[in-house]
């Protein structure tokens, strides 16, 4: 038995879960450890003491940051890390190698701590908009989100992104402004592009008491006092009177919140109108209620650097985010078609069924890992369910609880926690009950599509099992990064959300799999064709000893119409028995397969029509095989001595950015010999329609961020074939006839004598 078989089975003797110390687990009597209380302690049973948020930003905001501070100071780690520290160790939430290396979050990390009584379910987001499906799964199974904004940089471009996925999963939200103490440092900027950029019905619940290098607490408005943060640290909470200087400005703040919240909370904005003194009690409940519905998001602020300002932004997270009792989820049965919606119970009891959806995949040290919400009911250790995509019964061998990447077993979990199973084969999507008879399916998540393509193949040809394997891997792991063979150029290709995206993936297959990559740009699926008609006569005579091969066949070769260039069509003509009817299969048959490759680039021939006009046959010596070469052969021998040309694939690119970058784009996507075909705009964003040839659009993802501080967006989809340009023809019949050998490159040195 082995030593962690051994390590498992005492700790489900106790009952109870496993902390891992490095590679040791520890057996403990419960269920979870709260290091602050310094005891342990027993699962939450009380729903309205769960809070499940996730820290959402632009990249370099701070998120990875914030969320070391918050688990320092609930007690969850006892030494705080820096995102990029001179101890090499690196923050909590970023395990990966390269996360430490680069000094960027590239996976979503799930965490569980407690604050005042409360569990606290936390997932760090990455920043960057190549992660965006990690910002996504996440925000889908979240009931809250903390976003996070820089004081000097304000609403950024993810920002905006992130934004629209609250709104898309109707994620209520507070805002922190971090980065106080950063030179240039403006709140009150901040303040105002959350509501011009993002539209928000926003407002500060705290003012900074000084900025930059003289940031040293802030001033709560609803308690109407100041808060500074003594010790080491910044453990010690210490609240005082509001500085001299500050108090007018305070009273106007003040009332500035209550009235953004009275617009948007009924009770609160009937007082108002009757010039009634809210308490502080009145104000907290009305910004609770405001902040559930989305209709009103509270501003904190400080500095998670400097550590000011994180206890009173979680207890913000307590007081005005909800708890899973707050937030309606809602599923469907799979084989309904009419799509009713059943509300899921919050109640942590087993009296109703479990409803769970996985929201995530990790290959794990002991195999692969799955997130799990869970929506209704109680799940087990040992418990089986079913997987309502395939119907089939699964049992759950492990379940623990994440702390980053080091996991805690649990012997049980309830609805509204967030946990991860071992041992289940499933897909992100999934969704898991425990009745088989009414299989219900969760709403699924949003999943953008690719942007950018490469050819991605290992250096050295052994490694091609661990190429597979981590390909195999990724592709289960992250809907977004999509891979398939190109049977034309031979190339695997991969797609992803962006260069870094690809570029974070080649590295981890070198990391991880031991497997190094070249990367390059895929091939164009270029075509050759005809262009004008041509008339072709061939005779296939072979005399070998006994019965020999012998067929010929005449007729035209010529092009189709523009519409048409993607396809190949034969036309039989023949009158009379000069090409018996038996044969004339195989002329077609020989046709097509001398169309695989052309003479001028190696690629297909397409756009053509071959129309057999006549031909003779031998009585002894003609076969199908016979009629096939020489439909092979005709076409071949006609294309080499006939005018012929090279179409490229055109695609249909449709380009939305803010309106001050129209003429900066369109300046660009003319120099990729674009056919402008519309614009169209609305609320301060145009969009741009046309037609661009498919090999200028490679890279187009990370030039359009460049010209438009990554706010702009597009999307592509094959259109048609063309012909290309004379210049690009030339190049690329160049290029095919260096590689092929028929030239050789002649050398820039001149011959010394």
């Amino acid at each position: 038995m082995s030593v962690f078989n051994k390590l498992s089975t005492l700790a489900a003797s106790h009952n109870g879960l496993v902390r891992f110390h490095g590679k040791r687990m520890i057996p403990c009597m419960c269920n979870y450890y709260s290091s602050q209380q310094g005891q342990f302690g027993k699962v939450q049973k009380d729903v309205e003491k769960i809070r499940n948020i996730g820290i959402s930003a632009h990249i370099d905001s701070g998120k990875t940051t914030l969320t070391e501070r918050v688990l320092f100071y609930t007690g969850r780690i006892a030494k705080m890390h820096e995102v990029r520290g001179k101890d090499k160790v690196g923050a909590t939430m970023d395990f990966m190698e390269l996360e430490r290396e680069r000094g960027i979050t590239i996976q979503s990390a799930a965490t569980y701590t407690e604050w005042k009584d409360v569990n606290i379910n936390i997932i760090d987001t990455p920043g960057h908009v190549d992660f965006t499906v990690e910002v996504e799964r996440a925000l889908r199974v979240l009931d809250g989100a903390v976003l996070v904004l820089c004081a000097v940089g304000g609403v950024q471009s993810q920002t905006l992104t992130v934004n629209r996925q609250m709104k898309r999963y109707n994620v209520p939200c507070l805002a922190f402004i971090n980065k106080l103490d950063r030179l240039g440092a403006n709140p009150h900027r901040v303040l105002s592009q959350m509501r011009a950029k993002l539209n928000h019905n926003a407002a500060f619940l705290q003012l900074p008491i000084g900025l930059e290098n003289n940031c040293q607490g802030v001033v709560d408005l609803v308690k109407g006092c100041a808060v500074y943060f003594d010790g080491d640290y910044g453990i010690n909470i210490r609240e005082d009177e509001i500085p001299k200087d500050m108090r007018s400005e305070a009273e106007d703040k003040r009332q500035e919140l209550i009235e953004a919240v009275s617009n948007a909370d009924e009770e609160l904005g009937e007082m108002f109108l009757e010039e009634l003194k809210p308490s502080e009690q009145q104000i907290k409940d009305a910004i609770r209620r405001s902040t559930i519905k989305r209709t009103f998001t509270p501003v904190m602020m400080g500095t998670a650097l400097k550590n000011r300002g994180v206890q009173p932004m979680l207890d913000a997270v307590i007081e005005y985010l909800p708890n899973p009792t707050q937030v309606k989820n809602f599923a469907m049965l799979a084989d309904d078609e009419s799509e009713n919606k059943i509300w899921m119970n919050p109640e942590r009891t087993n009296e109703h069924p479990f409803v769970g959806l996985a929201f995530k995949l990790e290959a794990g040290r002991f195999g692969q890992l799955t997130y799990v919400r869970v929506y209704q009911g109680t799940l087990k250790r040992g418990d089986s369910m079913y997987n309502a995509r395939t119907g089939r019964r699964v049992r759950v061998p492990r379940l623990v609880r994440m702390h980053s990447n080091n996991m805690e077993d649990v012997s049980e979990v309830f609805a509204g926690d967030i946990c991860a199973l071992f041992g289940v084969d499933c897909y992100s999507g999934d969704t898991f009950v425990s009745n088989q008879k009414h299989l219900l399916s969760m709403e699924s998540m949003y999943v953008p599509d690719p942007v950018i393509s490469l050819s991605m193949r290992p250096e050295k040809k052994q490694d091609s099992d661990n190429f597979g394997k981590a390909i195999g891997r990724f592709t289960k792991e992250d809907p977004t990064f999509k891979v398939y063979f190109d049977t034309e150029s031979r190339e695997t290709i991969v797609s992803g959300m962006g260069e870094l995206h690809l570029e974070i993936y080649a590295q981890r297959m070198k990391s991880e799999y031991n497997c190094p990559v070249i990367t390059g740009k895929p091939k164009v699926a270029f075509r050759e064709t005809l262009v004008r008609p041509t008339e072709f006569e061939y005779t296939h005579k072979k005399q070998t000893g006994g019965a020999g091969q012998y067929a010929k066949v005449n007729g035209v070769l010529e092009p189709l119409d523009p519409e048409s260039f993607t396809k190949l069509e034969f036309e039989d003509m023949t009158v009379g028995t000069n090409v018996p009817k038996q044969f004339v299969p195989a002329v077609e048959k020989g046709f097509l397969e001398g169309c695989e490759k052309g003479h001028m680039i190696g690629q297909k021939i397409t756009g053509i029509r071959m129309k057999l006009v006549d031909g003779a046959h031998h009585a002894v010596d003609s076969s199908e095989f016979a009629f096939k070469l020489a439909g092979t052969y005709a076409l071949q021998q006609t294309m080499k001595n006939a005018e012929c040309q090279i179409l490229e694939p055109i695609m249909n690119v449709e380009i939305t950015a803010p309106e001050e970058f129209q003429g900066t784009i369109l300046a660009g996507i003319n120099r990729k010999s674009a056919v402008i075909t519309g614009t169209d705009g609305a609320e301060g964003y145009f969009t741009l329609y046309c037609d661009v040839p498919l090999n200028e659009m490679f890279g187009y993802a990370t030039e359009l961020r460049s010209q438009t501080q990554g706010k702009g967006e597009f999307t592509m989809e094959y259109s048609r074939y063309q012909p290309t340009k004379a210049a690009l023809q030339a190049e690329l019949v160049h290029q095919y006839q260096l590689e092929t050998g028929q030239i050789k490159e002649k050398s820039s040195k001149k011959a010394r004598y």
